[in-house]
């Protein structure tokens, strides 16, 4: 009788890893993304873009929206991203793990995430982790919505990258993911995986 090793029956789940949009992605709030999975279980996954930014809302708007009183420290260069679809209204911030509270989130041993109006006063007063990313939304996928998504080839995949992830230039976000894969950008086509 063969005994099958016990890894092999585990399901994988792909929290801390970054997913790469392929152009067979054509929902424009997806294509061209890059995705941080911050939890991944039997049940979904959740997950931050990483290369999008909500224009016409600023750190300073958001804070004084929640009516917090911003003090003269205060980093007005704090983008605010475009997390995902779902729930607008409920922010996000990932962060480099300097800072963790008790409810954060590490999401691997340089990457958590924080959803506490504590935290957004501290970056209000200029302090709080050094690295962070805002993001209003999320994206979100049901009991095996993500798996069957890559086994279509919708999403390249890799481990997350802090220099990635807290990239400030998000226009060269996609491509350089890819090129961290070895992947060419203009060589990808729409066939992704497929012979």
């Amino acid at each position: 009788m063969i005994k099958v090793a016990p890894h092999f029956l585990e399901q994988q789940y792909f929290t801390g890893q970054v997913l790469i949009a392929t152009p067979q992605i054509i929902d424009s709030r997806f294509s061209h993304s890059v995705v941080l999975i911050c939890g991944h279980d039997h049940n979904g996954a959740m997950g931050l873009i990483l290369n999008q930014l909500i224009d016409e809302l600023t750190f300073k708007d958001l804070v004084g929206q929640l009516s917090i009183q911003p003090s003269d420290a205060l980093n007005t260069n704090i983008p605010v991203h475009f997390g995902g679809p779902i729930e607008m209204g409920r922010g996000f911030v990932l962060h480099s793990t300097d800072y963790l509270h008790e409810t954060s989130i590490r999401i691997s041993d340089e990457i958590a995430l924080t959803s506490t109006l504590e935290i957004l006063n501290l970056l209000a007063q200029g302090k709080g982790p050094k690295e962070k990313i805002l993001a209003l939304g999320y994206a979100g996928w049901g009991a095996g919505q993500l798996e069957m998504e890559l086994q279509k080839n919708s999403w390249l995949q890799m481990e997350a990258d802090p220099d990635l992830v807290f990239s400030r230039d998000l226009s060269e976000t996609w491509q350089k993911a890819l090129k961290k894969m070895g992947v060419d950008a203009a060589l990808l086509s729409s066939q992704t995986g497929h012979a």
